[in-house]
């Protein structure tokens, strides 16, 4: 390691603003070591502090570092971090810093619709958590529970686990997923000793009764009517009040729990809309399922015919993910509470129809030998969604959505098996983002050096950052404030030389800034 004694930032010419663009290069750069790293986390700068804390992969030492770090904003950019360990992430749900906590519980960044679940211990200390009396936090305990609650790191399988929990709180959450447990779960809470969970499960009753439903049942139009008539029971006064005003008619028509003699009625209805949610319904017989495929409105007609009898609830919700949209819109699929057998996948795998291969590419376990099928599927929409959601996805098909998906790029560019390398025959291409993956490239034959004037700025900082540069071009950027954090991130630097430029900007190598 270079010694101390070098001259700092300021110093040895260097600018203040030349030392903070140093620094954040650092942060990122694949190549440093944990000793640059915790060198960083001693700088006074915070702008390095939150590339390195929410993007890096971090060793285990300097995660350590990180979780004891007196900087609530170090900690809170680690709750961020896609790379992190969740049971490391999940540390931080005891965290002082109310602000810490809520970045925990948001998620990781860039966000995604599927994300590894937080340990058991975490979920069930954020969602017990409660607010210290007489103190007035930023982000109060319910809000840190509701930014949980969508951020995708519960998994299905936590309420079925929390029915049973010695807490009687858990118990009462997990009432909250009526719709999802077994009728053994539900009875068990419905008998707990816990007057509150009692009551927590008396009042999903409007799941199962169209009566407790109807007296919940707001007349004025709001999210809590539509909500009610889109998935709880549904009495045959609501259902004809519904449909002699013309009300809430797709709600009706998608509800498992809607009267058989309004499902005939509402398939008959001139919307096609309304006559598509009655076309994916899982109860249809085989007549009504006849003639809806032969409906005048094409959407319908593809409803009814895709999926065949017999049908699940669960199964036309999957569908419902994946038609009417193509795969850049749909991307990853979250997963369900309630999802499909996985037989049901597999045979979709290997059906005749591309919307049901769409439903199979959707989900990461499908089976090797069915997934490798679907990666050379004829239809683009199937091959994209498995480049998104199966992680056996192979690399030149993670290129191939890479160029054919333009919002899927961020999620993309998080999976190690796209391709980093042979992108020579991109390095001209008309889409800027597609140029920068090209220009990062450590095995070009030639340094990407014409990029460095690429009229895009991401193009410019990928090629800035190529390890295949020359040494004296990369010192050169490195003294130019419009380039030196690119540069400063270029993986061909060596920790010497790393510790060299924290030794130019000042940064100590004691203890940790606060």
């Amino acid at each position: 390691m270079p010694s101390s004694s070098s001259g700092s930032a300021g110093s040895s010419g260097s600018s203040s603003t030349l030392a903070e663009a140093w620094l954040r290069g650092i942060a990122v750069n694949p190549s440093a070591g944990p000793g640059v790293q915790l060198r960083l986390l001693r700088s006074a700068v915070r702008a390095a502090w939150e590339p390195l804390c929410e993007h890096g992969d971090l060793p285990q030492a300097v995660v350590e570092a990180v979780l004891a770090h007196p900087s609530p904003q170090v900690r809170g950019a680690f709750a961020r971090n896609h790379r992190a360990d969740p049971v490391h992430r999940g540390r931080l749900a005891h965290d002082p810093d109310a602000l810490v906590r809520a970045r925990l519980a948001g998620g990781p960044r860039p966000r995604s619709d599927r994300v590894v679940p937080l340990p058991d211990d975490a979920l069930v200390t954020l969602l017990t958590a409660e607010d210290r009396p007489g103190h007035d936090p930023l982000v109060t305990a319910d809000e840190i529970r509701q930014e949980l609650a969508f951020s995708g790191q519960i998994p299905p399988s936590f309420p079925h686990r929390m029915t049973g929990h010695d807490r009687s709180e858990l118990r009462a959450y997990a009432a909250g997923y009526w719709h999802w447990l077994t009728p053994a779960e539900r009875e068990t809470l419905r008998a707990d000793p816990d007057p509150a969970v009692r009551e927590a499960a008396r009042l999903r009753r409007r799941d199962e009764d169209p009566e407790a439903m109807q007296a919940d049942l707001p007349d004025q139009d709001c999210l809590p009517r539509r909500t009610l008539l889109y998935s709880c029971a549904v009495s045959a006064a609501v259902a004809e009040a519904c449909l002699a005003a013309g009300r809430d008619l797709t709600s009706l028509a998608h509800n498992r729990y809607t009267p058989a003699f309004a499902v005939q009625r509402l398939a008959r209805h001139p919307d096609p809309e309304v006559r598509v949610h009655v076309a994916a319904r899982a109860d249809l017989g085989p007549g009504l399922l006849a003639a809806l495929a032969e409906d005048p409105d094409e959407r319908v007609r593809l409803r009814a015919r895709t999926h065949p009898l017999p049908r699940t609830w669960a199964q036309r919700d999957a569908l419902d993910r994946v038609i009417g949209c193509g795969a850049d819109q749909i991307g990853v699929v979250a997963r369900s509470f309630g999802e499909p057998d996985p037989g049901w996948y597999a045979d979709c795998a290997a059906s005749g129809d591309p919307l049901l291969r769409r439903a199979a590419a959707s989900r990461p376990d499908l089976p090797a030998d069915a997934a490798e099928r679907l990666a050379a599927d004829p239809d683009p929409d199937v091959r994209h969604l498995l480049a998104c959601n199966h992680p056996a996805a192979p690399p030149e098909l993670l290129l191939e959505a890479f160029l054919a998906l333009p919002r899927q790029r961020a999620h993309l560019r998080t999976l190690p098996r796209l391709p980093r390398t042979g992108l020579r025959h991109l390095l001209g291409h008309a889409d800027a983002e597609v140029r920068a993956l090209a220009a990062g490239d450590p095995t070009l034959e030639e340094p990407p050096v014409r990029l460095l004037d690429d009229p895009d700025a991401a193009v410019r900082r990928a090629a800035a950052a190529n390890p295949r540069l020359p040494g004296d071009l990369l010192a050169r950027l490195l003294e130019d404030p419009a380039t030196a954090e690119e540069a400063a991130a270029n993986a061909a630097l060596t920790d010497t030389r790393l510790h060299a430029l924290l030794d130019r900007a000042g940064v100590p190598e004691g203890a940790a800034a606060g």
